[in-house]
């Protein structure tokens, strides 16, 4: 073989490894969303055969949620320190553990335990999945790449929740977890086979303080707003989880102040530009992440569509996840990120603001203009956000980067859930026409969850009507807050995403 035809057998072969290497990156990608969207959709016969309140119900959603977004930031130091390939493979083994011990599972409480330890697999692989991609792409090819990582996660947002619907029907709510098990198996494959392993030569050691004072906090904070419903925002145990979770972040920040290599390296945040890449991080929960829980509940318990028809109808939410994130990486190259996502934000208030006006009832045709405004809105920066986050500090703190922006952005979707909820709830009680000596709390909270069944039993003198009324003018109200703040949080990412002077400060020659 000639010298050339070797080099070329090389470079060929050298490429084939990489696309293979971002096979396994998207497969872990795909398994994320099914996991975060699934138990929504299956919520309802997930709570026929285990029971439990809505307070224990919460946890289905938000263990995953908690414990992902509080491990993202020490998955990202680990997988600079200890290798990007070897902390993907832990983290994807722990997600295939777990999600195969769901499949058995017989209790709701071991049922939230498990969907924990899902949320901490699911924070390594995806962590260190990312900066594995960080180190072997480079420039417009990485910008692409990502953008391909958005459309893969997109794909998994958009046929989630109908491939969870259709394995409900038929499979049971089981079915949902035995899916995940063969996606996270996959993805462990692959990775083995062909994932190169990478590390930071100069991480520090783990940050232990930095790591339990962080995840304390946010536990704090978030078992607060998920118990604010119930006991009422003056109740001393909730106020009590408020101060603590004060106290906690104090000191996270504290102790990142000392570190010599931080998780979290505070001093980005004198950057405008950085911080404006926190604000897109964060605004999706509030026009997209949120729909994608509360709508199922509203579709299957107040719309009566079932788990199939819902399916159907989040997939127009969902379903521009597949397309627009690339068209948005194309229009990089004549439009500014900050003006491409700041307009995105900008219409996905428009959509909220639409489906604010569409009423308990109708017929299913009338949400999808809405839902399809909305997830445009929200696409066009969501392929750009992750290649955003690894562009703003140097190649070698990749780990960082994207722990730092995962945990905003999922930590973000957390506290955004557990706080709707709660306002949903809120607004639900100011709404009842009844006297305060009933259970209001309880009912409010059923109801937020699209349980009407048992929030009848809790009103029985409410007709199933005035039911969705009362929850359709709740939910009127809490669009319309959530358009608020996309609106905001859009302006100011324009604003800030803009600022293309100072950009190179933060990296030196990397740009955008």
């Amino acid at each position: 073989m000639s010298t050339t035809s070797a080099v070329a057998s090389g470079i060929t072969r050298q490429h084939s490894e990489k696309l293979l290497i971002l096979g396994a990156v998207c497969l872990a990608a795909l398994s994320m969303p099914v996991s975060f969207t699934g138990p929504a959709v299956a919520l309802s016969a997930i709570q026929r055969e285990l029971g439990g309140s809505p307070f224990a119900l919460s946890w289905v959603t938000n263990a995953f949620m908690l414990s992902f977004g509080s491990a993202l930031l020490a998955s990202g130091s680990m997988a600079d320190q200890y290798g990007r390939k070897r902390v993907f493979m832990m983290g994807m083994a722990i997600f295939l553990l777990t999600s195969l011990a769901l499949v058995g599972v017989q209790s709701l409480l071991w049922f939230d335990v498990l969907r924990a330890g899902q949320g901490l697999g699911a924070a390594a692989a995806f962590s260190s999945g990312l900066a594995a991609q960080a180190q072997e792409f480079e420039d417009q090819q990485r910008t692409r790449v990502f953008s391909f990582i958005g459309t893969t996660f997109g794909v998994g947002l958009a046929f989630g929740p109908l491939l969870c619907g259709v394995l409900v029907k038929f499979g049971g709510w089981r079915a949902v977890f035995m899916a995940m098990s063969l996606m996270a198996a996959l993805a462990l494959l692959a990775a083995w086979l062909y994932m190169r392993d990478s590390k930071d030569p100069q991480a520090a050691a783990p940050d232990v303080g930095g790591t339990v004072s962080f995840t304390a906090a946010l536990s704090a904070f978030t078992f607060a707003l998920l118990l604010a419903p119930a006991r009422g925002w003056h109740d001393l145990a909730v106020l009590g989880l408020l101060l603590t979770a004060i106290l906690l972040l104090a000191m996270f920040v504290m102790i990142e102040r000392r570190q010599p290599r931080p998780m979290l390296d505070l001093s980005l945040f004198r950057y405008p530009r950085f911080v404006g890449a926190q604000f897109l991080a964060a605004a999706p929960a509030y026009s997209f992440v949120v729909l994608l829980i509360l709508l199922p509940g509203r579709f299957i318990g107040i719309e009566n569509l079932g788990e199939i028809g819902t399916g159907w109808l989040m997939l127009a939410l969902s379903s521009p996840m597949l397309c627009v994130p690339m068209l948005a990486a194309w229009l990089t190259r004549w439009i500014s990120v900050g003006a491409i996502c700041g307009t995105g934000l900008l219409i996905a208030a428009l959509g909220l603001l639409c489906l604010s006006m569409v009423e308990p009832g109708q017929a299913p045709s009338q949400f999808i203009a809405s839902l399809m405004i909305i997830g445009l809105g929200t696409a066009l920066p969501w392929g750009l956000m992750d290649g955003l986050a690894v562009s703003v500090v140097p190649k070698e703190r990749a780990g960082m980067a994207a722990g730092i922006f995962s945990t905003t952005r999922v930590a973000g979707e957390g506290i955004a859930l557990a706080l709707v909820s709660a306002i949903l709830a809120g607004l639900i009680q100011q709404a009842v026409p009844v006297s305060q000596a009933v259970n209001l709390p309880e009912f409010a909270q059923r109801l937020a969850a699209g349980d009407l069944a048992n929030a009848q039993t809790i009103l029985p003198g409410l007709t199933r009507t005035a039911l969705q009324l009362v929850y359709g003018n709740a939910f009127q109200i809490l669009l319309r807050i959530l358009a608020s703040i996309t609106l905001l949080t859009g302006l100011l990412t324009w604003i800030l995403l803009g600022k293309e002077a100072e950009s190179g400060q933060i990296s030196g020659d990397v740009q955008i």
